[in-house]
């Protein structure tokens, strides 16, 4: 099978969010990672000269549960491709008045409530910690911010996203919790992929569409699938259309934010110390540092 060519930018479409109009020459390609196969094919196309690598979360047709999500094969396929900067896009319920339905937040906070989920490439042998105290890139997240409201969004800047397991929405106490722990938004699937785009020293930012007000505002209905979905298809097109202008914007821009560099003094076990069979799955995440699986070993 030939393999897929470069790109520079990848996006990770959320619920709703299926597919990439816009691309010329787009063509599906099947990746396969040391961590499984992603979510769905990798359409890479080119924008503007751009190169734009398109993952759809939750697969073709939307059957992958959040907390199934193959989050590190996502993230892997799209650093294998030589992708430097992620534009996620993702379905919110909103947890303060002022963030209405069909309104768009560009978080540049998280609260971690899911359990159970591989949040990182290492493990077997081979320790890293990286920082994570500001977990979103600020250059990638201004220039959704800057699209999103060029196409006609309301868009909020800042504010705390909270993900949790799902797939059940939050009982009316949790979201009452959430709202006193100041988090503005609720979702499910941006952790651990922010996490592991941080790992793959990937910029990360994400497109938050507030579907509903889940379950803490008295006298509004209820969050469903149902309402979900009817919000998202009103800002599908917008959705699209923020992200296209977002790539063009920082097409040429230099990464300046440090993103780049997040495994410079994140690395802790010494090369030559893990065992072969896990520097070989790690490849291209480490390959930067610790060169080609198998050189030095």
């Amino acid at each position: 099978m030939a393999e897929a060519p470069r790109a520079e930018f990848g996006v990770i479409g959320g619920s709703g969010f299926y597919e990439m109009p816009g691309l010329a020459d787009a063509r599906a390609h099947a990746v396969e990672t040391p961590y499984g196969t992603p979510s769905s094919a990798v359409t890479v196309g080119s924008l503007d000269g751009q190169r734009v690598a398109f993952i759809a979360r939750h697969g073709e047709g939307h059957h992958i549960l959040p907390e199934e999500l193959p989050s590190r094969a996502n993230v892997y396929a799209l650093k294998s491709l030589g992708v430097t900067r992620i534009l996620a896009v993702s379905a919110v319920g909103s947890l303060r008045e002022e963030i209405r339905p069909l309104d768009a937040v560009v978080p540049d906070q998280v609260i971690d409530r899911t359990t159970g989920r591989p949040s990182t490439f290492f493990g077997g042998g081979a320790v890293a910690h990286v920082g994570f105290a500001d977990p979103f890139c600020p250059t990638v997240s201004s220039a959704l911010a800057d699209a999103a409201e060029a196409a006609g969004v309301k868009v909020h800047r800042g504010g705390t996203l909270v993900v949790i397991n799902g797939p059940a929405f939050s009982s009316r106490a949790e979201s009452h919790l959430h709202r006193q722990r100041d988090a503005d938004i609720i979702g499910m699937t941006t952790l651990p992929e922010a996490k592991l785009a941080r790992e793959a020293e990937c910029c990360y930012a994400s497109l938050c569409f507030a579907t509903d007000y889940d379950v803490w505002r008295p006298g509004e209905e209820d969050v469903s699938g149902s309402l979900v979905v009817q919000n998202l298809n009103k800002n599908a097109a917008r959705a699209r259309e923020a992200v296209l202008a977002a790539v063009g914007a920082l097409a040429g821009q230099p990464r300046t934010c440090g993103c780049g560099d997040a495994l410079a003094h994140a690395l802790i076990t010494a090369p030559e110390r893990v065992p072969p069979a896990t520097r070989q799955r790690l490849g291209v995440i480490v390959s930067r540092y610790w060169g080609a699986a198998g050189e030095g070993a």
